[in-house]
């Protein structure tokens, strides 16, 4: 998967221009506030998801204008395509010159990872978050999960609409049996799908890691769920166990609803321990698995986009990010021009003002 071209018009602050991508490497730096991360965002509305900073259309459309359209030629499994995004009254896309019926049928075709500031959330918050990023992840590997998901949470909620009402009716305790059976049944699925992705993730994560940090520290990670979650009688067994409490606090307490993801750097939970630079090269590590993950599935390698990612790391490992990742295209934002100078191979260019200027 290789960008050759992106072109935009109106969208965001960018003033309307291109960007020729080389197929390696690419560095766009500039100040605070210029329009960096509106590129990146602009390359990721191709891949059929919403904006990864979580914006609504209308933001999207440079003040005063009326629409905004976005344009990328890429190359995938050795052939080029065009990809064409108009913002107006919604969202409408053309691939190869045939109008989609919807955008999320651009997803496939064109494939991305992104990192943003905002995943460092995904460490610093609670598991909702860490759910979230298994949950995306494996939507783009395995499509038969979204409906899975859909269906185990509407159990769970009807469940929890169910429990509200048993603490005073125990005549209720026959459908909470039947909800049970299928969250059992729905949950232990998921729960497999978390734990094979999160083993084919967890080699290239560590690998990744390990060079980030000069092979200083360890990364790991580990799933947090009901003991043997993924068989169903164990996951129906706990549920049971746990009605009476579940009873009282009007909410299902056991599930892939609730489970969550340990991220560890030398043996110790990074959100608790990890220094910032940690933190940042351990979501870092998982995006690229992510991404490598995707490759050894789906046959090729999805651009990465990397959004401030420099902004506390040390030297040694910004070399790695800019001199070190091979046979990849990647994008990468940064503010200090210093940085982007170390670049040994690639492209540079300056954002200033959203007009986008090649070194």
């Amino acid at each position: 998967m290789k960008i050759d071209k992106i072109v935009f018009e109106n969208f965001r602050n960018l003033k309307t221009g291109e960007l020729v991508a080389d197929s390696g490497i690419n560095v766009i730096y500039g100040e605070n506030a210029q329009g960096k991360t509106n590129l990146l965002e602009a390359i990721w509305m191709f891949s059929g998801a919403k904006s990864f900073r979580g914006a609504k259309d209308a933001s999207l459309i440079k003040k005063q204008a009326d629409f905004a359209k976005l344009s990328l030629d890429f190359t995938s499994n050795g052939r080029q395509q065009t990809a064409q995004l108009t913002i107006k009254n919604g969202r409408s896309a053309q691939l190869n010159g045939i109008k989609l019926k919807t955008i999320s049928e651009l997803a496939g075709n064109f494939k991305a990872v992104v990192f943003s500031p905002t995943h460092l959330s995904f460490i610093k918050d609670g598991p909702a978050e860490r759910r979230k990023f298994l949950d995306m992840a494996i939507c783009q590997l395995w499509p038969k999960y979204i409906p899975l998901y859909q269906e185990y949470m509407r159990a769970v909620t009807q469940r929890n609409l169910v429990l509200k009402d048993a603490k005073f009716h125990t005549q209720l305790y026959d459908m909470l049996d039947a909800y049970e059976v299928e969250i059992a049944k729905k949950g232990s699925q998921i729960i497999a799908y978390r734990k094979k992705y999160i083993e084919l993730i967890k080699k290239y994560a560590v690998e990744i890691y390990d060079g980030i940090s000069g092979g200083k520290e360890k990364f790991g990670i580990e799933y947090i769920t009901v003991e043997n979650g993924e068989n169903a009688s164990f996951l129906l067994k706990a549920l049971n166990e746990n009605r009476k409490n579940d009873i009282f606090a009007g909410s299902t307490s056991i599930g892939p609803h609730r489970d969550d993801l340990l991220i560890l750097i030398s043996d110790m939970a990074a959100r608790q321990f990890a220094s910032q630079g940690q933190q940042r090269s351990a979501v870092l590590a998982l995006k690229l698995a992510e991404a490598a993950v995707l490759k050894d599935i789906g046959g090729e390698q999805p651009v990465a986009l990397l959004d401030d990612v420099m902004s506390e790391l040390d030297i040694f490992r910004q070399d790695y990010i800019l001199n070190h990742i091979k046979d990849w295209q990647v994008f990468i934002t940064c503010c200090d021009a210093s940085s982007a100078s170390r670049l040994e191979n690639g492209a540079r260019f300056m954002m200033k003002d959203g007009v986008l200027t090649k070194e």
